[in-house]
């Protein structure tokens, strides 16, 4: 196994999928939405939904076109995902493998005016804030949500904004990520991007070319740097 070290300004972390597992809630907040959109091909839906912004999936799935309606049912479907999550004896929204050794020695550097790490989420603030303290995980003050861009990913918008909150330059930045759009994302923003195997398969996220690819964030270690920053290291088989 080979260990590669190296040293960036901030890690900009993804959400579900990279720190939480909130897929028992996912599967069951669109298992209500099929009762008022029977049409909803479920599996087809879970295949490619995760990742982008949930106003961008309810627009292609279910036809809606008012930003109103948009706003209204996206909150209902996030609403939907806390509650299944623990609905008939599903397991809710859990840390993934490797995540809680990092947030322990990344916390301190979680607040402005110069944040070293960010969540950038395709999830609303609500939502995400939810999970977020479901899982045990600090919000840092650099935290880009659904809300806060006009392009969710595949575009590099979320990841240009998460930079912009640490004061670093994109390219001095580590995005992790668990979805084929948010590694494209991540890319396009000119950021270093390690891919996990935790929602897709090593193929879907080889065609993507992350910088690096491991199975889940065990294989990755960090350390706040002493002059700033974060030193990370990965194992790579």
């Amino acid at each position: 196994m080979e260990a590669l070290t190296f040293h960036v300004d901030a890690v900009l972390f993804d959400m579900d999928g990279t720190l939480v597992d909130s897929t028992a809630g996912v599967i069951g907040a669109w298992e209500t939405f099929a009762e008022t959109y029977p049409d909803l091909d479920i599996p087809k839906i879970l295949s490619s939904a995760h990742g982008v912004r949930t106003v961008d999936n309810l627009r292609k799935y279910c036809g809606l076109t008012s930003e109103t309606e948009l706003e209204k049912e996206a909150a209902r479907f996030e609403e939907a995902i806390v509650t299944s999550s623990t609905a008939n004896g599903r397991k809710g929204i859990t840390l993934l493998p490797g995540v809680r050794p990092i947030m322990n020695e990344l916390a301190p550097g979680k607040n402005n005016p110069k944040p070293c790490w960010a969540i950038v989420t395709s999830a609303t603030r609500a939502y995400a804030s939810a999970a977020l303290e479901i899982g045990g995980i600090p919000i840092p003050d650099a935290f880009v949500t659904a809300e806060d861009v006009t392009q969710g990913k595949p575009y590099p918008d979320p990841y240009l904004l998460g930079a912009q909150k640490c004061k670093v330059s994109p390219e001095k930045c580590l995005v992790v990520e668990d979805a084929p759009s948010g590694v494209a994302s991540g890319l396009a923003a000119g950021c270093t991007v390690i891919g996990l195997i935790t929602s897709h398969t090593r193929e879907q996220m080889e065609a993507n070319r992350p910088t690096y690819l491991v199975d889940n964030l065990s294989s990755v270690s960090m350390k706040m740097g002493a002059s700033g920053g974060i030193d990370v290291v990965v194992k790579i088989d």
